[in-house]
């Protein structure tokens, strides 16, 4: 049953091979100052670069360059990046890049004109803005995080040993994003299928929770079924085309806060990897893989009904003959061969985690309470030690 909810998402999306052109339609609509966010440089190789500075050179844009946002954007990039708006009285942060340049625009956004600490104001006290917000637009080059059309931001405290993200509501989400899967050709085959399991990820965070027949749930079983189809078809042959569009759509819908609708949601494996990469700066989605299977085994008893769900509709684990619990189990086997297959990280040691830094992530895991068992502390070094 279907809880009451408000459903609103303000980003509007252009996908497609051609969709670049339609920087065009969207630059008049704000001022002239336009801060270019982007990564190491990637960009720049590939082409994208001068074609996205050519469209904003043609529409009589002052470009404020804003480089190196790194894959887990820190505390010190965000303070850069709002001296640079602030220094240049920025109208538009245009992110080119994956997720971490969304999340980390949009942290910049909300920042600019805060008066308080952004770290402790958004990221501490997950406080709201209330100051002018700077419109946000992203071009996508790598899919996964979903970032270009929800609130999401995460960053980074190295000092304080936390990787800590919070959503913002719908007038921070981007104004507008363009989708052109042709851009994630290039990826190296580790990023992509890093992003790969991000996306599978935000999915289950939503699945498993609540027990009740609802639409979200068909819905991600499908996106589920799209994404380990394509994801198969992607690591043998990066440049097809139906393959990476099919995968940029999922990585989109799985996180744009439609299938949430009418769910509590989990979010813990997110709260575990979050915690490993504060300590180890390991990719994102490999943070995740690592702690995945660990996590899922030690809460099925508590949700067995969804994981069986879950091994006959996503994997079609044949039920006959087997017990609830063998069936739950043939599923997260299934799921185990499918991450192997991707060559994804299957436990925090191969990312730099070390067993003397139990105690110092299971203390930077936050601890929440939509899913099927509400973790204790000592559970979680259980899960992080099954991890290692």
């Amino acid at each position: 049953m279907l809880g009451n909810f408000s459903y609103c998402n303000a980003t509007k999306l252009y996908f497609g091979e051609d969709s670049l052109k339609y920087l065009n339609d969207e630059l008049p609509k704000y001022g002239k100052n336009v801060q270019l966010i982007y990564g190491g440089g990637s960009i720049k190789k590939n082409g994208i670069y001068d074609a996205v500075v050519e469209i904003l050179k043609a529409n009589g844009k002052n470009i404020i360059e804003d480089s190196g946002v790194m894959p887990n954007p820190t505390v010190e990039k965000l303070n850069e990046g709002v001296k640079i708006a602030r220094e240049n009285n920025v109208d538009l942060l245009l992110a080119v890049g994956g997720g971490s340049c969304c999340d980390y625009a949009k942290a910049v956004s909300v920042s600019i004109n805060c008066d308080d600490d952004p770290w402790q104001k958004y990221y501490i006290r997950f406080e709201e803005p209330d100051c002018k917000i700077v419109p946000v637009g992203c071009v996508l080059t790598m899919v996964g995080t979903g970032s270009e059309m929800n609130g999401g931001s995460v960053i980074s405290n190295h000092q304080e040993k936390l990787k800590i993200g919070h959503v913002f509501g719908e007038e921070v989400m981007p104004k507008f994003s363009i989708l052109n899967p042709k851009f994630t050709y290039t990826l190296p085959k580790k990023q992509m299928t890093a992003g790969i399991y991000d996306i599978f990820n935000h999915i289950c965070e939503q699945y498993f929770s609540g027990t009740d027949d609802n639409t979200s749930d068909y819905i991600a079983e499908a996106l589920m079924k799209s994404v380990v189809h394509s994801s198969l078809i992607a690591i043998d042959n990066p440049e097809n085309y139906e393959a990476r569009s099919n995968i940029m759509w999922c990585a989109t819908w799985a996180l744009n806060t439609l299938i949430a609708k009418g769910k509590t949601t989990d979010w813990m494996v997110h709260m575990l990897g979050q915690a490993v990469g504060a300590y180890t700066d390991a990719t994102h989605g490999m943070t995740l893989a690592a702690v995945s299977l660990p996590y899922y085994k030690f809460i099925m008893p508590y949700g067995l009904s969804k994981f069986v769900r879950f091994a006959k509709e996503v994997w079609d684990v044949n039920p006959n003959n087997k017990s609830d619990e063998e069936i739950a189990k043939e599923g997260l086997s299934k799921l185990e061969e499918w991450m192997k297959k991707l060559g994804l990280a299957m436990n925090i040691s191969e990312l730099g985690a070390k067993e003397a830094m139990i105690d110092g992530i299971a203390d930077a895991t936050f601890i929440l309470n939509g899913g099927y068992k509400v973790l204790t502390k000592n559970e979680i070094k259980q899960i992080l030690k099954e991890s290692l």
